[in-house]
């Protein structure tokens, strides 16, 4: 089959998201064709270029999600009446708040009331962006016209409407400005020349990497080709928004506006999606809340590569016996801070032990925040000399992968007899799976997927308490043989869930399931143009042919007697048509 893989800030470029598990996905799905859809997020990354594609990908189509240029036409009256009527119920429906609340009525009732109000407003946001993307097939000019002194006037309108959200009708001028500049960039994948029958229309399923933008321009393809969507959440959209807007990075009426927003649009697309995928049960959850079906939602776990930890893992007592590892990206979610409290613990029931942090800052405030460990590591942990003749050595280390201490990375998770996670914030923990691979026994932060990723084969205890992670600590030092037992069972529950083959095969699965029940209907007529009924099944994209050289498909949408030759209609030619 064919699969239009839509894909935002990622692969195909060189660097981005989940850049290595599109490859992987791609390169294990031979058997089908990919045509890849790329938002890209800079002028760096696009700069940067592809990584290499395999034969199977067919072509790539680019946008940029940083810059968008106004093709230059000009709304005439009708079509400025239109654009105003779609975009004022779409920024309605974001500013509505929710209605029934208290009063002599019962809680029942209110909720009732509640769930039918968002109801109408989901429908209604829906309508108005899919009415907002028609206008811009249709006429163009989407792009001056949500950058347009109209589009603001508008959206004042709505957040001064009696029902609006509270927040919303305190916003001020600068604050309407900031929302109406986030929500023109938000809506160029509705401008973009993509979903007619050269495009996404051609395909059999869409794959939406993300939510967000990637997959909006899906529900595009749906609205325009019924082309079934599929969406893969490895992270949350609209978490991953909630986490970047906090109160420091903008007002509170444009927060609030913003989250409605993007709320909106993630429950139009779990609505529209035929399956979900996200990557963890904290995932499904949000998925959940936001009203996706729970019925149309699949977990599939992340795929890695298990190879490249073989060797470690086959070969447990490489590891020091006394020494912890932490491994991971420096940023303040990750918590050193605590990490090394709890070390400090550490140090008082056992004082042979050390402590390696292997890892580098990905910014500027991580460089700022390893700044700040090192400082607190010189202050706990004071350098310690043998004898009055020796140099002195911190039990703290901080390394990263690459160094001659840690050349690769299974090196750096063989150097411990356990390997730390001390994070506050977590989505689907890489590092910790890969400790898994390695047979080390883990400690853990009971944050994001942690619990269901370790599933008893680790110790997990609550974020920001740095006695009960030296306890749990402490506990594993002392006892090998336990080590022992956790680390096992730890590779093999993650030999079994979060590998490659298992990540493909259950894609693959999920592919023909969704194409059985929401196949894309084309015309294939014959030699003498009459249909052929179940000519294009889902299966008929291997290798070989199953309909024959004389058959040819028309493009969706164009009906027979619009060809060339004359058709000749009959009841059975009707039916098989449908």
């Amino acid at each position: 089959m064919r699969i239009g893989l839509l894909t935002e800030g990622g692969y195909p470029y060189v660097s981005g998201d989940a850049v290595l598990w599109c490859d992987r996905l791609v390169r294990g799905l031979e058997q089908h064709e990919f045509d890849v859809y790329a938002l890209s997020r800079s002028r760096s990354q696009q700069d940067g270029g592809f990584v290499p594609l395999p034969p199977q990908v067919g072509r790539v189509r680019t946008a940029p999600l940083w810059t968008a240029r106004d093709d230059g036409a000009a709304h005439g009256r009708r079509a400025r009446r239109r654009f105003a009527e779609c975009y004022g119920e779409l920024v309605a429906a974001v500013c509505a708040a929710g209605v029934g609340s208290g009063g002599a009525e019962g809680a029942s009732d209110a909720a009732s009331r509640d769930a039918s109000d968002d109801h109408d407003q989901a429908d209604r946001f829906g309508s108005a962006l899919y009415g907002l993307a028609e206008l811009a097939r249709e006429t163009g000019g989407l792009v001056g016209a949500l950058r347009s002194d109209t589009a603001v006037r508008i959206l004042e309108r709505a957040c001064r409407a009696p029902h609006a959200l509270r927040t919303a009708r305190e916003a001020r001028v600068p604050d309407l400005l900031a929302v109406a500049a986030h929500l023109e960039r938000a809506l160029r994948p509705l401008s973009l020349d993509w979903y007619g029958d050269d495009g996404l229309g051609a395909a059999d399923l869409c794959h939406a990497t993300a939510g967000g933008s990637a997959a909006l321009a899906g529900l595009l393809a749906r609205h325009f080709g019924d082309v079934p969507l599929l969406v893969t959440e490895y992270g949350v959209h609209l978490r991953s928004h909630y986490l970047t807007i906090g109160p420091d990075a903008a007002a509170p009426a444009v927060r609030a506006l913003l989250g409605a927003f993007h709320g909106r649009l993630a429950a139009e697309v779990y609505r529209a999606a035929a399956i979900l995928t996200p990557g963890n049960a904290h995932a499904r959850r949000w998925q959940e809340r936001c009203g996706a079906d729970r019925d149309r939602i699949r977990t599939v776990y992340p795929g890695m590569a298990a190879d490249r930890f073989t060797e470690v893992g086959e070969a447990p007592d490489r590891a020091d016996p006394s020494t912890l590892v932490w491994v991971g990206r420096v940023e303040p979610a990750k918590d050193l801070v605590s990490l090394l409290h709890a070390f400090a613990e550490v140090r008082k029931e056992e004082p042979g032990a050390r402590l390696r942090i292997v890892g580098a800052p990905a910014d500027a405030e991580g460089a700022a925040y390893l700044g700040h460990c090192r400082a607190l590591a010189a202050q706990l942990f004071p350098d310690e000399a043998e004898g009055a003749h020796a140099v002195g050595d911190n039990p703290v280390s901080f390394e990263e992968i690459g160094a001659p201490e840690a050349p690769a990375l299974p090196d750096a998770y063989a150097a411990g007899a356990v390997v730390v996670l001390s994070s506050v914030v977590e989505g689907f923990p890489i590092s910790l799976v890969e400790a898994m691979f390695c047979g080390r026994a883990t400690v853990s932060t009971d944050v994001g997927a942690v619990v269901e990723v370790i599933g008893g084969t680790g110790l997990v205890v609550p974020p920001r308490n740095p006695r009960a992670l030296a306890e749990a600590c402490v506990a594993l030092l002392r006892d090998p043989e336990r080590r022992a037992r956790l680390g096992a069972a730890a590779r093999a529950r993650a030999l079994e869930l979060f590998t490659v083959e298992q990540n493909i095969a259950a894609f693959h699965g999920i592919y023909l399931e969704i194409v059985s029940h929401c196949p894309v209907r084309r015309v294939v007529l014959d030699e003498s143009g009459e249909p052929l009924p179940f000519a294009t099944p889902a299966e008929s994209h291997v290798p070989g042919r199953w309909t024959g050289p004389t058959a040819r498909a028309l493009p969706r949408g164009i009906p027979a007697w619009a060809t060339d030759t004359p058709v000749r209609a009959t009841p059975l030619a009707a039916e098989g048509a449908r």
